[in-house]
């Protein structure tokens, strides 16, 4: 089966590469873009499965960006979440509006949560290699005193 393909739109250099790591350790085929004119370039070239979107950026906003995916033919239906320190009401008002499937604000989730929840927005097994437990068969005991 083929990876999850993700593009990564970060401008913060630290956060986007601890960000990479970890989606590249849970199994994703990842890419980065520092800036809204690369990511934008980098997500119709590449079609990933999902974008994870900064909204400021050098070049070109995250919104500017969203507005432009959400526009094209070609990328409309690429999911797409945003990933910011921008946590007011109506950022988040106006990022679900031009399309976002989801809104995350940086500093309200640890980076292990935002993979978490990459992992349930496409149905993967937290720890597909661990085995489910199996039912159990109960015994009744007699217990004497």
């Amino acid at each position: 089966m083929a990876k999850i393909k993700i593009v990564l739109v970060e401008d913060d250099q630290i956060l986007s590469k601890v960000v990479y790591e970890e989606l590249k350790e849970a199994g994703y085929d990842v890419d980065r873009a520092f800036d809204g004119e690369e990511g934008l370039k980098m997500i119709k070239s590449k079609k990933p499965n999902l974008v994870l979107l900064d909204i400021v950026l050098p070049k070109k906003s995250g919104f500017d960006v969203l507005k432009d995916l959400k526009a094209s033919p070609i990328t409309k239906d690429i999911p797409v979440i945003i990933f910011t320190m921008l946590g007011m009401d109506e950022d988040i008002k106006k990022g679900l509006k031009l399309g976002a499937n989801d809104y995350i604000v940086k500093s309200q989730h640890a980076v292990a949560e935002i993979i978490e929840k990459i992992n349930t927005f496409f149905g993967k097994e937290q720890h597909p290699e661990a085995e489910k437990p199996k039912a159990e068969k109960r015994i009744k005991v007699k217990w004497e005193k």
